[in-house]
């Protein structure tokens, strides 16, 4: 089969679009979707100069969604001097995984010059997931103590480390999953949160092309938060497939291996139930998107700040960290570890 841009023998084919494309054209497309969605998201702000740049913390751990995400940025802002990028790695404390993603981490941000900080589990908080996941006091799966560690470390070092933004490689698979559990529970409010997070714009201002890729156009941006760094996602119009096979056809020093711990039942039924809907009506994914962003839009315009079931955020009274409780999540899952 032809690639339809230039005749060459095809790579891929993407049937929700149609087109069949060669390794440059598919490496092109993909470049392309990020650096509109970089754009359409407003991550570059307006008062960013030289002097003054705009600080972008790249939660790197050396997988090929974040690997690709930092290729990309790198090559679009290289020679812009108003964005500084930084790759952040988080060591958990897995035998025989982590450490293999750290070096692709280490290769990748030496061969590109950009700083790059490593954080372990082990010495921010005395403890290593395969231990956690022996103990398990809490009964919950690996990920779910990983996460709120993850979370923590993010916050807090893209703040000690200046960021004005948090990028993370979420794909349109991961995002796609993440959409269709928060609609089948019903929670609207978790909507709203989502858009708050890391789906709203910073300018409000996007582009009417957005819907050529099953985008939502919006003109409600998401609200300056005080509480966290802001989050973007800039990844998130590309398939889980493509974003593997850019990082294969760039040659690209990804880790390709899943955590051993992985286990986290409902989005897995969630995930195996989106690829037979792709594989079955093309265009899914993206057709979930569209719809919603364009009610995590509403449900985020809809909220009253003043109303009761709004979180009023305070800090945890041991760590400081932004939290809704007296002790945070991470804190609390320290205790339950610390008592077995």
């Amino acid at each position: 089969m032809e690639c339809d841009k230039c005749g060459d023998s095809a790579a891929v084919h993407a049937e929700y679009s149609g087109l069949h494309l060669c390794e440059g054209h598919l490496c092109q497309a993909v470049d392309k979707r990020v650096r509109r969605r970089v754009r359409e998201d407003g991550l570059v702000p307006d008062d960013a100069t030289p002097e003054d740049p705009d600080t972008w913390v790249i939660g790197l751990s050396g997988g090929k969604d974040s690997v690709v995400l930092t290729q990309i940025l790198h090559e679009t802002f290289a020679e812009d001097p108003r964005i500084e990028l930084v790759a952040l790695s988080i060591h958990e404390g897995i035998e025989g995984y982590r450490d293999e993603s750290l070096e692709a981490c280490v290769e990748l941000t030496e061969d590109l010059g950009i700083r790059h900080e490593v954080v372990h589990y082990e010495d921010e908080f005395d403890v290593r997931m395969d231990d956690v996941v022996e103990d398990d006091p809490e009964n919950m799966a690996a990920c779910a103590y990983c996460g709120v560690f993850r979370r923590d470390i993010l916050s807090r070092y893209a703040e000690e480390l200046g960021a004005d933004k948090l990028l993370t490689g979420h794909n349109l698979d991961d995002e796609a999953e993440t959409a269709l559990m928060n609609f089948l529970e019903g929670d609207v409010g978790q909507m709203a949160k989502h858009f708050e997070a890391s789906l709203g714009p910073f300018d409000g201002n996007q582009s009417g092309d957005r819907a050529t890729d099953g985008g939502a156009a919006t003109d409600h941006a998401r609200e300056d938060q005080d509480h966290h760094v802001p989050r973007a996602k800039p990844l998130r119009d590309v398939p889980e497939k493509e974003v593997a096979l850019y990082a294969r056809f760039r040659d690209l020093p990804a880790h390709i291996t899943e955590c051993p711990h992985a286990e986290e039942a409902y989005r897995g039924e969630i995930q195996q139930l989106m690829l037979k809907l792709e594989e079955n009506h093309p265009g899914t994914r993206h057709s979930i998107m569209a719809g919603y962003e364009e009610l995590a839009s509403l449900a985020s315009s809809a909220q009253d700040p003043d109303d009761e079931g709004t979180p009023d955020f305070g800090e945890c009274e041991r760590c400081g960290a932004p939290t809704a409780r007296d002790l945070c999540r991470k804190c609390g899952l320290l205790d339950a570890l610390e008592a077995v």
